[in-house]
């Protein structure tokens, strides 16, 4: 008798739960295990990069918050230290803006990686951690929301430093919550690591070598679970993170469980970085001492005309670096976030590219699906942490 040896090809997305997004997998399945898999994207294409250059370096501020808008803080960073880096004011940025910065770029981590947890865990079939992340996520979504007025798409940074200060007590509810985020991921871990499901659905799955990690150019948690000590916080700082005590999470295993004790890792050390910050934290500027690029003090555009006339001026016509290009890479919550940029003396980038780090960790998947079970599938687009914002840009 004959053996039907055929293969069946399904669609998984590109609206489906366990997608995070509107990604759309082609898989082939012999019974239960995936024999290939193919990704597609461009569903949500929104063309930010072309969007940019036809505005203003300032305006193209709110474009940043979309790419991976679980992360919006962490994507206004990179992009200001480009053009920072471009316009050449680098080391004239107040070290209150810049402490300020970390300590919103690491929550910004926290906020991110609560998400992947909640996402990951629940994909899972783990309920209860779902809700426990999305509690402490509102926290720091209502500091969000203290300091730029938004909860999601929050903009806050400016090119040489930031739209405002602190509001008066935040200091202290920031303090609150990162003393208290190493308790509450021991929580998870006590519901998650020694959880004999968790470990079947995550101990041996999705494996990828740091050999292969490093050619396919995955960066980030996913990049460290397999053994690869590379943080730019530490090994190319930015925002003065070389003045900050802090580990770097590395796991040598190399499959979907590693990557997830590195992430709760960066977790506890993204708290430790911000009570650091709040440490060094002094009364002083938020804005460089840049009149032809930052925009002056609310109080003299209401009550003086020559900051409502420097105020228009900027706001209307921008401002023009010198002809030159730059590159600006910052470890976001996700791994590699790059802005490219290229000036030809006008006040509109001439070209603005992206490396999206979900889209450059995407390519692994195929490689660490194939020939393991259509269930592993959604545990290694978990692990992978992508948002299609950044993919599909």
């Amino acid at each position: 008798m004959a053996v039907n040896t055929e293969t069946m090809t399904i669609n998984m997305g590109p609206q489906h739960p366990s997608t995070h997004g509107v990604l759309q997998l082609i898989l082939e399945l012999d019974g239960e295990v995936v024999q290939k898999a193919t990704p597609h994207i461009g569903f949500l294409h929104r063309g930010t990069e072309k969007l940019s250059e036809y505005r203003t370096y300032h305006q193209v501020i709110p474009l940043t918050d979309r790419l991976d808008y679980l992360a919006p803080m962490s994507n206004n960073l990179g992009y200001v230290l480009a053009v920072e880096k471009l316009l050449g004011i680098t080391d004239e940025i107040p070290e209150r803006a810049k402490q300020i910065r970390v300590i919103m770029a690491e929550l910004t981590r926290l906020k991110s990686h609560l998400v992947w947890l909640a996402c990951h865990a629940l994909d899972i079939g783990a309920m209860t951690v779902f809700l426990y992340c999305f509690r402490e996520r509102e926290s720091v979504m209502d500091i969000y929301e203290k300091v730029s007025g938004a909860r999601m798409t929050s903009n806050y940074f400016r090119v040489g430093g930031l739209s405002d200060d602190l509001p008066d007590g935040l200091d202290k509810e920031i303090r609150a919550f990162a003393e208290s985020m190493p308790g509450h991921v021991d929580t998870y871990e006590g519901l998650l690591t020694g959880n004999k499901i968790w470990q079947m659905r995550t101990k041996g799955v999705g494996v990828i070598s740091a050999e292969a990690a490093i050619d396919i150019g995955i960066t980030g948690a996913s990049l460290r679970g397999s053994g690869v000590d590379w943080d730019l916080r530490r090994d190319n700082p930015y925002c003065g993170y070389e003045d900050y005590d802090f580990e770097v999470p590395v796991r040598e295993e190399c499959d979907t469980f590693a990557r997830y004790k590195v992430r709760l890792d960066e977790m506890r050390q993204s708290s430790r970085i911000i009570l650091q910050a709040l440490d060094k934290l002094k009364p002083g500027p938020i804005l460089a001492d840049c009149p032809k690029v930052c925009l002056p003090d609310k109080k003299d555009v209401v009550n003086t005309i020559e900051g409502l006339i420097h105020h228009f001026k900027i706001v209307s016509e921008g401002f023009s670096p010198e002809p030159g290009e730059i590159y600006q890479g910052i470890e976001a919550p996700k791994g590699e976030l790059g802005y490219y940029l290229v000036s030809d003396g006008s006040p509109m980038p001439l070209r603005m590219r992206i490396r999206g780090p979900s889209f450059v960790n995407l390519q692994a998947l195929p490689q660490m699906v194939e020939g393991k079970l259509l269930a592993d599938v959604i545990a290694v687009i978990g692990t992978l942490d992508i948002v299609l914002g950044e993919i599909d840009r």
